[in-house]
This record gives structure tokens, sequence and C-alpha cells, in this order.
């Protein structure tokens, strides 16, 4: 049970803030910006079900997304330690559901031709808004998992990872399955026979026959 009966407490005056486990550290702490970056990738997504009344069934997907990511939060803000009791932890059952809804949007998806731009409808925008907060998140995570002594579960890393893959497919299926992409048209001359995928959030040019979708390459 949580019970949140005041607000403010000043304890945080000092610039520093307590993890679940009660340690505290530096507001500026990587393992507090891994947390508070996943909090502001479901604060977009709260933005985008704004969007959503004629998607209920995506409308429904990113409702439990939300929940997740306050287990994602709470999974980062407390590390796991030898000898310590166990605590909220993202699962992997919750990783093979992103994968099952990726998976059932991307079955009505028209084809790609060329890399999309953020666009179309506000609730595809919005969308996009939130996978790139959703890479930003998985980015210092990583970081995060690679300093010593500061556990971060490959559960947690891959739900993280999958998620930026629904909200690509999700964009698109916001954008009518594919119909209202936004397509980029290179401005680079002698590209005409070349089309354009992505890794890692940068444009890669691509002969047209080796065309993949952005998201599956990461």
């Amino acid at each position: 049970m949580v019970l949140l009966n005041r607000i403010y407490t000043r304890t945080g005056d000092d610039g520093t803030t307590a993890l679940g486990s009660g340690e505290r550290r530096p507001k500026y702490d990587l393992r507090v910006e891994a947390y508070g970056t996943v909090d502001e990738a479901n604060a977009a997504i709260g933005v985008v079900r704004l969007h959503l009344k004629e998607l209920p069934e995506l409308d429904r997907m990113l409702g439990l997304i939300q929940n997740d990511l306050f287990d994602l939060g709470a999974d980062l803000a407390v590390p796991q330690r030898e000898g310590k009791a166990e605590r909220l932890r993202v699962l992997s059952s919750q990783v093979e559901r992103l994968e099952r809804d990726i998976d059932a949007l991307n079955e009505h998806l028209a084809p790609l031709t060329s890399f999309i731009l953020p666009g179309g409808t506000p609730a595809a925008a919005y969308l996009h808004v939130a996978r790139t907060i959703c890479r930003r998140a998985e980015r210092v995570m990583v970081e995060l998992a690679a300093k010593p002594d500061e556990p971060v579960s490959d559960a947690a890393i891959h739900y993280v990872n999958r998620l930026s893959d629904l909200l690509f497919v999700a964009a698109r299926a916001a954008n009518g399955n594919g119909a209202a992409d936004v397509l980029w048209v290179p401005s680079v001359d002698g590209l005409s026979d070349a089309t354009v995928s992505q890794v890692d959030g940068l444009p890669v040019f691509l002969p047209r026959s080796s065309l993949r979708t952005t998201q599956e390459m990461t």
C-alpha cells in the first residue's frame, strides 16, 4: 500500500534524494537519472492516451505499459544487493507481453519504404516523443549497468528496449496503420536509388533492396 499524505518534506533541499532502499544520492546521480527518465517516458505516454479515443485497444496496451513503468522505476530505485530482501522487479513475462503486442500491431502495418519523420496524427507525433525519451532511458540504464556495484537487471533493460520498438509501431498504427506516415525525402544529390534506415537514432543510407525497418535494427 502506498500512502502519500505529505508532498513536500524538505529532505531534498540539500540536493540529494533517497533511493527506495533509503540510501541517499545526489539528484544528478545516474541511477536517479535512469528512473527519472523512465518517469518522463511515462508522462509522455499519458499525453498520448489523451488522443486515443478512436483506438481503444492501443489505449489499453499503453495503460498496462504505464503501470509497468512504475514497476521499472521501483526496480531501478532499489539496487539489488546480495543478502537483502528482494523487492519489486520487472519480469521477463512483461517483456514477452510487449513482444506479443508489437507483433499484433505490426501485422496490420503497411510496408516501410523510407525513414519516417515524427508526425501525422497528434497521437503518432506524441508516440514518437515518448519513443525518443524511452531510447534515452535505455542509454542511461545501460550506462548505469556498466558501472561497478550498480546492478540493473537484464529484464529491465530488455523491457525498455522493446518498449521503444512498440512505441514506433504504435505510432504507425495511430497513423492509419502507416497510411498517414510522413516519409523522409533525403535532400542529398545522387541518392535517388538509395533508401534510408536507422541505427540508434542515426540515418543510414542503404541500397533499396536491403531496407529494414528503423526499429528492427536495434
